[in-house]
């Protein structure tokens, strides 16, 4: 049985925007993010003992909770930085750029931002709350999870129409060993990040 997770950090009527990121160590393509909010009074009782962190999920049961989760949340965004900015400014501030990104679409302001992870740079006029493994304890991080990582999935299978030689259908730009043998074979696409060459040279030693 799936461990309940959190609605709430504080108790009380603030509002909390769950923000979580997915593409941090690919080789290629953006890193997206995802900003998640839901009415603590309003939540679905179902649903609480379905989200998890999406790493624990297969695929087809990411997209299925990714329809709840749209249908149910008080409010969400996705954005994404892409690889010219990650190669332009690291992975690390291009996941929190991603993560501001999200922050600023929301329609509702919220009071407090749950960050999974232990770093975040501050966000003007927001309040920040790290947590580790937050994607395992907390509802709209873990839903943030499954956003950002089925919208960058589809991103990067989309992209396989056009690089198909890289087999992201499978990898969605992992170093897997069939990425990199295809980098080592094919070269770099637009798509891949040039700030990664140590990952990416491995490849090319496979």
């Amino acid at each position: 049985m799936m461990e309940r997770l959190k609605i709430s950090y504080n108790i009380g009527k603030s509002i909390e925007a769950g923000i979580d990121e997915a593409g941090r160590g690919c080789l290629a393509g953006p890193v997206f993010a995802a900003a998640v909010i839901f009415d603590k009074e309003t939540f679905p009782p179902h649903l609480q003992t379905q989200l998890q962190d999406s790493k624990k999920l297969s695929a087809s049961r990411r997209n299925v909770l990714r329809q709840q989760i749209v249908s149910y949340a008080a409010d969400y965004a996705v954005d994404k930085a892409d690889n010219v900015e990650v190669d332009k400014i690291n992975i690390l501030n291009a996941s929190f750029l991603a993560m501001h990104r999200a922050v600023n679409a929301l329609k509702l302001k919220p009071d407090l931002l749950l960050v999974d992870g232990n770093r975040f740079k501050p966000l003007a006029n927001f309040t920040h709350k790290c947590i580790i493994k937050g994607d395992g304890l907390f509802l709209s991080i873990a839903a943030a999870s499954i956003l950002a990582k089925t919208y960058r999935d589809d991103f990067m299978c989309e992209m396989h129409n056009q690089y198909p030689q890289y087999g992201w259908l499978k990898n969605k730009g992992y170093p897997t060993r069939e990425h990199r043998r295809a980098i080592a074979s094919h070269g770099l696409s637009p798509l891949h990040r040039r700030s990664f060459g140590g990952a990416i040279q491995l490849g090319m030693e496979l």
